[in-house]
């Protein structure tokens, strides 16, 4: 059935052009803009992209365990496009990378194959090139007790070293918590000039509401720019000469809840965004800022301090369009199906790139524990098949040989008078060694020598009467049963290994299914990414346990029944036999030829 579904897999696999010959795996990453995925309408343009792999969607035994060979390519199969990995963890299943998209469409879709499996590839992620030039800052918050190291060109690394929020949105994060501010460099290059553009883009989540809570702060004397949380309500606030002006409050956000917070100012505005979507703007131009920005609170002031997680710090100079601060926030979130989409895995050649390849190399090592132990008893069960198979055949053959030497003397048993070993072993002396031989591979001829047997111990030479009395016959039927027993059992031998086989087969099956549906489930949760191309693998894998199962089940169900059926005919068989036996043993036996029994003489 396997090679089967190969040959089919083969025939139905893809010839399509491929960047680079080096690398055996490739996957199709569709961007949807449209109406059917993220449904943005406004301009995107170049932006990054989160590409959240997991072992739902990726096969990580076929890559290196640093995901050094992995490589990114514009839809069109041959432009490379820059990319960093933010975090790759083979034994666990877990990968964050950063992805520069090319130009996204609004409404539409762009395509982008990511190649990897090559052992021998090095390590060729460019974090400087994943962002563009209007970048100026970008902090992941990966790092460990060492302060956050920025991914774009300028390298605006910070001096604070970074307290990590272990579990934030995407790995790990900056956890704030109210005793000093997380401070950035104030070099000439982070710089904002009067009335220039700006963006910021964070991902937030305060751990209670607090008035005036301070996110983002950057002063320099009577200007400035700061952007917090009002109890709950997020705002963005622009003093120019001492004179400030806040965006109006909307509503409070949820406590202890991830939410995605961006500043545009631009052509004498500024825009605030919650989520993707406007929340309030004002009519202001940012001031001529220099100093150092702080998250977390001003300098010196507690009381503005902002206690929860930070996560993916993003700022640029220039005004991002409404449609990349939506296009970020969908595809950083917890649900970037709606934006990310995955295909199959594909392999350079062979049939091991159709579909029946991925949904093997998706199962999960439990699972091919499942199938290892299904695989023993489907070939335990084959075993026994043949060899019960084989023996019934040899029976049939054995007794049908057997019944034409035995019918021949049916009619005269007394042949077994004064009968010893040798002749009970011959029939009477009707066959030869070699034909005894053969046939004593009939159960029938072992139940016809254990009845001769005890006919002829029952003989008494010297012309004594050779007659059988009622408990004679009776002891000897006896005698006739057990061997029917011992026959019995010789045929149904090992038969519950198939019972076995039919009831437990497809039961550790779904045993395996059901673990392969959690650990899937549980993959998919831990890394956030929901979409029907990051289950269908892991559920197909692991439904491949209830197919074993019954591939273990069926052959077995239809061996027992065409057994069963076979060695119930040959046990009735025995049973006509042993009844024919009898009788004729019977008339044979119950009284002295010639009709009167002999007398001891006087003085015997």
């Amino acid at each position: 059935m396997l090679l089967l579904l190969a040959m089919l897999t083969l025939c139905s696999s893809s010839a399509m052009a491929w960047w680079n010959d080096e690398w055996e795996m490739r996957k199709k990453i569709t961007i949807d803009a449209g109406a059917s995925g993220a449904n943005i309408t406004d301009a995107i343009g170049p932006a990054p992209v989160l590409v959240r792999l997991h072992m739902g969607n990726f096969r990580f035994s076929s890559a290196k365990e640093d995901g050094a060979d992995l490589r990114f390519v514009a839809g069109d199969d041959k432009t490379p496009l820059k990319y960093h990995i933010e975090k790759f963890d083979s034994l666990l299943g877990e990968a964050l990378v950063w992805v520069g998209a090319p130009n996204v469409p609004a409404g539409g879709k762009t395509d982008i194959w990511l190649y990897y499996g090559n052992k021998k590839a090095v390590a060729g992620a460019d974090a400087k090139g994943t962002y563009d030039p209007d970048a100026s800052l970008v902090y992941h918050f990966a790092e460990r007790g060492t302060p956050a190291m920025d991914a774009t060109i300028w390298a605006h690394n910070a001096s604070s070293i970074v307290q990590s929020a272990d579990g934030a949105l995407i790995g790990s994060g900056l956890r704030l918590d109210g005793h000093a501010p997380f401070a950035m460099p104030a070099s000439p290059t982070m710089a904002v000039p009067a009335g220039s553009a700006f963006s910021l883009s964070l991902w937030a989540k305060p751990l209670a509401h607090a008035p005036n809570a301070v996110l983002y702060s950057r002063r320099d004397g009577a200007d400035a720019l700061v952007v917090g949380f009002d109890n709950g309500a997020p705002f963005v606030e622009v003093t120019n000469a001492g004179v400030a002006t806040r965006t109006a409050a909307g509503a409070a956000v949820a406590a202890n809840a991830w939410r995605h917070i961006a500043v545009v100012a631009g052509a004498g505005r500024v825009t605030l965004y919650v989520d993707g979507a406007v929340y309030a703007n004002i009519d202001a131009a940012l001031p001529a800022l220099q100093s150092v920005a702080t998250m977390g609170g001003e300098a010196g002031d507690t009381a503005s301090a902002f206690v929860g997680d930070v996560d993916e710090l993003q700022m640029a100079k220039a005004a991002r369009s409404a449609g990349f601060v939506k296009f970020a926030a969908i595809s950083q979130g917890s649900d970037p199906s709606k934006l990310v989409a995955f295909s199959v895995d594909e392999e350079a050649a062979g049939w091991s790139s159709g579909y029946l390849a991925v949904i093997l190399r998706s199962v999960t090592l439990d699972g091919w524990i499942v199938i290892g132990l299904l695989m023993i008893m489907a070939a335990i069960s084959w075993m026994v098949m043949i060899d019960r198979a084989s023996y019934v055949s040899r029976q049939a053959k054995a007794n049908e040989q057997f019944m034409k030497s035995f019918r021949e003397m049916a009619t005269d048993l007394t042949a077994l008078d004064h009968g010893d070993a040798e002749e009970v072993a011959t029939i009477g002396g009707r066959i030869g060694e070699a034909e005894a031989e053969m046939m004593r591979l009939s159960a029938l001829y072992r139940i016809y020598h254990i009845g001769a047997s005890e006919i002829a111990h029952r003989f008494v030479a010297g012309g004594r009467p050779t007659v059988l009395s009622g408990a004679s016959i009776a002891a000897i039927r006896a005698a006739l049963d057990s061997g029917v027993v011992k026959e019995t059992q010789a045929l149904n031998r090992m038969m519950v290994v198939l019972t076995i086989a039919i009831s437990g087969g497809p039961f550790l099956g779904l045993l395996g299914t059901v673990v392969g549906v959690m650990i899937t489930f549980a993959a998919i949760a831990a890394s956030g990414d929901v979409n029907v191309n990051a289950i269908a693998p892991g559920i197909a894998a692991a439904l491949v346990a209830t197919v074993a199962g019954l591939g273990v089940a069926i052959p077995a169900l239809f061996g027992y029944n065409y057994l069963i059926s076979r060695i119930k005919d040959l046990t009735s068989e025995i049973h006509v036999f042993v009844d024919e036996f009898v009788t004729k043993m019977a008339e044979a036996y119950s009284e002295p030829r010639g009709g009167l029994a002999e007398r001891p003489t006087a003085g015997e």
